[in-house]
């Protein structure tokens, strides 16, 4: 499945590609430019970002075709020597990019300068040359990035979230079995960190739809990625805990039976408040238990003690992510 996604993605990529350059190369013939080919170029390196960052990186284009010209003129004016000149040309260039946070345009700019090294021509007319070259291939680049595949995207990424919490059910549910000295007929740890693993891969197509979608408030997904990922790292941390536990106490069934209760609440629409409530019931049930007689007991009841605050970490991330909910996000993604 996910290498017919990939296949799927990087497809529609290379399909815009060659379309977007052969129309650029197309159009610029069309209207007798020099150098047509260079629009093709143009578009291909512009076409592989994304929505938002074709939008910025063609402004970023436009904006750096000024100095670049400036550059040029001044460096090829002086030195005579062609190799010499252009890696003059170059480190300028690249050196002014850098400073300025405008790296992804140095690609362009250096095929332009190219073009003015070769043709030594900084009249007008060879000027608006390659302005329309650079015009035409950063339009096409962004009219065709605006076709996106990004509703099956958006069905994924919802797909990846039932998938994560039904997940995180099992592993708490797991735990909670671990707590109540039961047999595991698994490594839960192994189901920890294979989680914890999938939910980068989560963050990241949770980032690209972000930047490839003008729809609003898209980073919802990732910031419920990212709170299931802390949660996840909670979970890891409560289950490293349990394993320094020698001999189990007879109070950690009081914590187990609080996490089977909590599984059921592991949803995207829950709002922790209840659970946290009864969590607080559950410490104090906790302490209200005769204090430990031996050292060995002492220790059980302290690493107990970790545990129920780990448990309450996980809820709190959840109360958190709630909370910087907007009521437009709490609309579109909980009550639609």
């Amino acid at each position: 499945m996910i290498y017919q996604r990939a296949l799927k993605k990087w497809g529609l990529l290379a399909g815009k590609i060659a379309i977007g350059s052969s129309l650029a190369i197309y159009i610029a013939q069309h209207l007798h430019l020099d150098h047509a080919i260079s629009a093709g170029t143009i578009t291909l390196l512009t076409l592989m970002t994304t929505k938002w960052e074709t939008v910025r990186l063609s402004l970023f284009r436009l904006l750096t075709f000024g100095y670049t010209i400036f550059i040029a003129a001044i460096v090829f004016h002086y030195c005579s020597s062609q190799w010499i000149a252009f890696g003059v040309f170059i480190f300028f260039v690249v050196f002014l990019s850098c400073l300025l946070g405008w790296q992804a345009t140095i690609s362009v700019n250096s095929v332009v300068g190219g073009h003015l090294l070769v043709e030594q021509e900084f009249h007008l007319e060879f000027l608006q040359n390659e302005f329309s070259l650079v015009i035409i291939g950063i339009s096409l680049a962004f009219l065709l990035n605006l076709f996106h595949d990004n509703q099956n995207q958006k069905k994924h990424i919802i797909k990846n979230m039932r998938q994560v919490e039904h997940k995180l059910q099992f592993i708490v549910g797991e735990l909670a079995a671990y707590l109540s000295n039961k047999d595991m007929q698994r490594n839960v740890w192994d189901d920890i960190c294979c989680l914890e693993k999938e939910l980068e891969e989560y963050i990241k197509e949770a980032y690209e739809y972000q930047e490839n979608t003008f729809h609003s408030h898209p980073e919802y997904y990732i910031k419920y990625f990212e709170m299931r990922q802390n949660q996840c790292h909670v979970l890891h941390n409560l289950h490293y805990e349990m394993k320094k536990i020698r001999k189990m106490p007879s109070q950690a069934k009081i914590i187990a039976e609080y996490m089977l209760y909590l599984t059921d609440y592991v949803v995207e629409t829950n709002i922790p408040e209840k659970q946290i409530d009864e969590l607080q019931h559950r410490c104090e049930q906790f302490h209200s238990e005769d204090l430990p007689q031996t050292r060995e007991e002492f220790e059980g009841r302290a690493l107990l003690y970790h545990i129920l605050m780990d448990i309450e970490e996980f809820l709190k991330f959840k109360q958190r992510f709630v909370k910087e909910l907007t009521e437009k996000q709490i609309q579109e993604y909980w009550n639609s």
